[in-house]
């Protein structure tokens, strides 16, 4: 792999991801990372269903429940980590939420990778960062602003 790109390696590990990722989504979307941030080495994509996210959150995080998206940073050069997605989570979100499954997907990965580059959502400060660099990313892609009028929803 060459070192001054970002590469995205899929696994699905449970769940239907079918008509979820169209193809070529996640080789765009570690371009835009890349294209934004600079980010290069390469991530590690599980694909999921609830039992197994929520499996990794009750190991690594002592929280036991399903999330939609969980980041584990590497720290090592070449490997950014891993990010794991939720099928049933990210789907419900979406249909609460009136999103389309896909582009909520797009926009959990581009959020876990992000997270995996060192930006997070303690604080309002950090929030408006990333989620501005989000939007940024997601329009790249020709997906519509995630948060729509919430200032810093995570915040």
């Amino acid at each position: 792999m060459p070192a001054d790109i970002l590469t995205i390696e899929a696994v699905e590990t449970g769940g239907d991801w079918t008509g979820v990722l169209q193809a070529g989504d996640i080789d765009a979307v570690a371009a835009a990372v890349h294209a934004q941030t600079g980010a290069c080495g390469e991530v590690s994509l599980a694909l999921g269903d609830d039992a197994f996210v929520r499996s990794l959150n009750a190991r690594f995080r002592g929280k036991d429940k399903a999330t939609n998206v969980l980041s584990f940073p590497a720290g090592e050069p070449g490997f950014l980590g891993d990010v794991a997605l939720a099928r049933e989570t990210l789907g419900r979100e979406a249909a609460e939420q009136d999103k389309q499954v896909h582009a909520h997907a797009l926009h959990l990965l581009v959020h876990g990778i992000l997270h995996l580059c060192g930006y997070d959502h303690e604080t309002d400060e950090q929030a408006i960062a990333m989620e501005t660099l989000e939007r940024r990313i997601l329009a790249g892609l020709g997906i519509a602003d995630p948060y729509g009028d919430e200032p810093h929803a995570h915040g």
